[in-house]
């Protein structure tokens, strides 16, 4: 990963944590059920959440209790409109937005000495199979604040008005607990510290429940789309909602969405995007696996790119030209079929989200186009940025470097 780190391309945006903030942390663990964490640094993104703790506790989402009960950590301001890394839900990063837009100035004071604990309830207390997403609808943010510094100010406001009355000021034993109370929490009588719960209402999303489930809600009939072939087999034999169910393998999943008027591909004028471009070019790289120049150079120069489209086999050759070839022949022969032409899963990755959708939806279909023809090296790192980095090692040192370069010059 270190091409990724050195161009400021892999977790870039982390808060480090160390000293008190770590104390601080591990008391919002443990009120949230969990063990504390052993590490004396580390860091955190936007929600909270820490891969060096993930690393220890050998557990991706250990914010969780169980996938029905993710929840949140803050322990500094500075958590405002950073990235999260590996949201559960695609909505996380709204709700985050949430938060801050309603509490900042609170947050702001809380954490001067405190922190908190947020929990996301969806009054589902646990899931038992996979069409349990379908109760998705209200989420309400609940926070919870370390310390039982709500306790804390009643009990100080309590002795502060017992001080007032009568001859109480005089007594040395109610001065002790004044002061003993000012020294852990101090002066608590004008700190608003009280956050108001917040209602969010959730439409369309995708959630990492039952190995990635996404719920399209907001069009002519829910579709449901599932990462895991054992949760859709499950899911399939479930006849008590009226939904459209699809595996994200399934090809008939993508006309399906063109026929919603969820996504759409117009080939002529795709073939002249930038897009086209890095993903005809990825393509091509994958194909490559024994050269004479680094793949970065081929991919990047034009005689290098043609001397070894004409090495690979014909099978490779037309698969990677299969766009062109189409437009080509159609001027012929308006009959002509796509899918006589163009390799699926090419044409796949050139689809986008519909013009019509709202931006929240597109952000959600391009995810979704992405899981299902991971082709395009920008957007997969955009929409799945833990996706990418796992498949990121797995490439070779030079298509690194051509990957790296591309997203870099696509910002």
């Amino acid at each position: 990963m270190d091409k990724l780190i050195k161009a400021n391309l892999y977790r870039n945006e982390l808060i480090p944590i160390s000293g008190k903030l770590v104390e601080r942390y591990n008391k919002c663990l443990v009120k949230l059920g969990f063990t504390k964490t052993k590490l004396t640094s580390f860091s955190i993104d936007g929600i909270g959440w820490s891969p060096e703790i993930a690393e220890e506790k050998d557990e991706v989402f250990y914010l969780n209790n169980g996938e029905a009960n993710p929840h949140a950590i803050i322990i500094t301001p500075l958590q405002k409109g950073l990235p999260i890394y590996n949201p559960f839900h695609s909505f996380d990063v709204e709700l985050m937005k949430l938060v801050f837009r309603k509490h900042a100035k609170k947050i702001q004071n809380i954490t001067r000495d405190s922190a908190l604990c947020i929990d996301f309830d969806q009054n589902i207390d646990v899931f038992y199979e996979p069409l349990d997403v379908l109760k998705y609808q209200d989420v309400e943010i609940k926070f919870h604040l370390i310390d039982n510094l709500h306790k804390a100010k009643e009990e100080q406001l309590k002795l502060i008005e017992t001080f007032h009355k009568d001859n109480n000021f005089v007594d040395e034993n109610l001065h002790q607990k004044l002061l003993k109370s000012a020294k852990k929490y101090g002066d608590l009588r004008e700190r608003d510290i009280n956050l108001e719960s917040i209602i969010y209402t959730s439409d369309s999303f995708y959630t990492k429940a039952f190995g990635g489930i996404y719920l399209l809600r907001n069009f002519i009939t829910p579709i449901l789309v599932f990462e895991n072939k054992e949760a859709y087999k499950e899911a399939i034999n479930d006849t008590t909602y009226d939904v459209l169910m699809f595996h994200i393998s399934q090809p008939e999943l993508v006309t399906q969405l063109r026929d919603h008027v969820i996504i759409e591909c117009d080939l002529a004028k795709e073939v002249t995007s930038k897009r086209y471009d890095r993903i005809k070019k990825f393509i091509f790289g994958e194909a490559l696996k024994e050269t004479q120049h680094p793949v970065n150079d081929i991919l990047k120069d034009k005689m290098l790119f043609k001397s070894y489209l004409n090495k690979v086999d014909i099978k490779t050759r037309k698969k990677i030209m299969s766009v062109e070839r189409y437009l080509e022949k159609k001027q012929m022969n308006p009959d002509i079929k796509i899918k006589d032409i163009v390799d699926e899963e090419f044409y796949f990755s050139l689809h986008k989200p519909h013009s019509s959708l709202r931006p929240n939806h597109q952000d959600l279909i391009w995810k979704l186009l992405i899981n299902i023809a991971p082709k395009d090296v920008l957007f997969w790192y955009w929409y799945d940025k833990e996706d990418f980095y796992k498949n990121f090692k797995t490439w070779q040192e030079s298509k690194k470097d051509w990957v790296v370069e591309t997203i870099i010059s696509g910002f």
